[in-house]
């Protein structure tokens, strides 16, 4: 229950997201005095709907969105009645029309930011000294965090029954000791560690200096077997090496908590990493598409592919479920944010192909203008909906491709 919970939260959540992206172009079109005859949630047969001045504002029966409609976005529209012919939208200057179309991501990006400012607050932001690479991990000092057990296998899963105890358990070690030598070897980090693992074998006994509470100790266990590929290469071959069943216990926060002020700057340095995430993450969408096709025809579901509205939903489902609520709003957070860009981009018949139109018929006048010519008038979206259909096809491909991948093979995050 709590997970169908979790899923109908999240999926209302981004319905209220997209709600505003129209509320956005509404308002700000309203506001310079272009005609707005329908703003709408949802689409479909109409549900209810009621009459305010010369706008229509109603709920239909399909809650995948929403719209609005702006007289004559375009010269090109053919209802336009003659009456509102100097409240078209195309006819007012490309700054105004710029607002307007951009009003849309500007409403994401500012649910984004205030969700990102309130975390700050109370739950706390990716802590930026925390390390992010394998390399800056094994320069933390080789204070360990005990396994369980050791998972004979190259995976991250639950313990069970047949797995061996973790060594460091049975040698009497602590989560917090700090290890300070393994069989002689004087282990200064977390990678001398790994090191001087990888230079013993499963079954062998360890001598292990540690520091417990300031104070020096030793003690031995024998060393259990697990997977691994080499140190220096994360993607090669894997192969038996010895475990002592411990992880490393950072010495940095994970997160950071800030005060109203201070959450100011944290929102700033972490939308600005989202944003490079983002473009790191757009860049690889091209790529991406054979393991979303793999992931349909039965192979394992790489964690990095991109997921639907459906599999964003889900995992708002699981985390609710394991009452992980920051997740929940994590997920909110960066799902607004990638929306808002995604908005952005200079493609018919999104907002940032719209924009793109405009500034570009400007630019053109201009030039006609400096050479003596004369001006050569608005583009001709017509002769763009060529272009138009297969930028919609090819989304709409993409968009099935990821909903069938998220329902037969879903990213998790949690064991259920």
């Amino acid at each position: 229950m709590a997970y169908l919970l979790g899923v109908v939260l999240f999926a209302l959540a981004i319905l209220v997201s997209v709600s505003l992206h129209e509320a956005g172009h509404m308002l700000t079109a309203k506001a310079f005095g272009m005609k707005v005859t329908r703003y709408f949630v949802g689409f479909g047969p109409t549900i209810w709907s009621f009459r305010r001045g010369e706008t229509e504002y109603g709920v239909k029966g399909i809650p995948l969105g929403g719209f609005c409609k702006i007289v004559g976005m375009t010269p090109q529209d053919d209802d336009v009645d003659p009456a509102d012919e100097s409240r078209v939208m195309w006819r007012y200057p490309v700054w105004k029309r710029t607002i307007v179309m951009s009003a849309g991501s500007v409403t994401h990006f500012a649910l984004a930011l205030v969700a990102t400012w309130i975390v700050a607050m109370s739950a706390g932001l990716p802590n930026p000294d925390f390390p992010t690479t394998d390399a800056e991990a094994r320069q933390e000092p080789a204070v360990i965090a005990l396994a369980k057990c050791v998972v004979p296998e190259n995976l991250v899963r639950e313990c069970a029954v047949a797995d061996p105890a973790s060594p460091a358990a049975q040698a009497n070690l602590r989560d917090g000791d700090r290890i300070t030598s393994l069989n002689g070897t004087p282990v200064n980090n977390y990678g001398d560690l790994l090191v001087a693992l990888r230079a013993t074998k499963p079954g062998d006994k360890a001598e292990i200096g540690y520091v417990r509470d300031g104070q020096p100790g030793s003690t031995s266990t024998v060393l259990a077997q697990t997977q691994r590929p080499p140190l220096d290469n994360p993607k090669g071959q894997v192969g038996p090496v010895s475990a002592l069943g411990v992880g490393l216990q950072f010495s940095t926060p994970t997160r950071v908590s800030y005060g109203p002020m201070e959450a100011l700057g944290g929102t700033a340095r972490f939308t600005g990493d989202m944003a490079v995430g983002t473009y790191e993450a757009m860049k690889r969408i091209p790529q991406k598409v054979p393991a979303l096709w793999t992931a349909i025809t039965g192979g394992e579901r790489d964690m990095d592919t991109p997921i639907s509205v459906v599999g964003a939903s889900r995992l708002g489902g699981e985390a609710v479920e394991n009452n992980a609520w920051l997740v929940f709003f994590m997920l909110f957070i960066s799902l607004n944010f990638f929306i808002g860009v995604f908005n952005l981009l200079p493609l018919l018949p999104l907002d940032g192909g719209h924009i793109a139109i405009a500034w570009f018929e400007r630019a053109r006048s201009w030039l006609f203008a400096r050479f003596g010519k004369p001006d050569p008038g608005r583009v001709d979206y017509l002769k763009l909906m060529p272009i138009t259909y297969a930028v919609i096809l090819i989304g709409g491909a993409f968009t099935l491709l990821t909903i069938t991948a998220d329902v037969v093979n879903p990213i998790t995050l949690f064991s259920r």
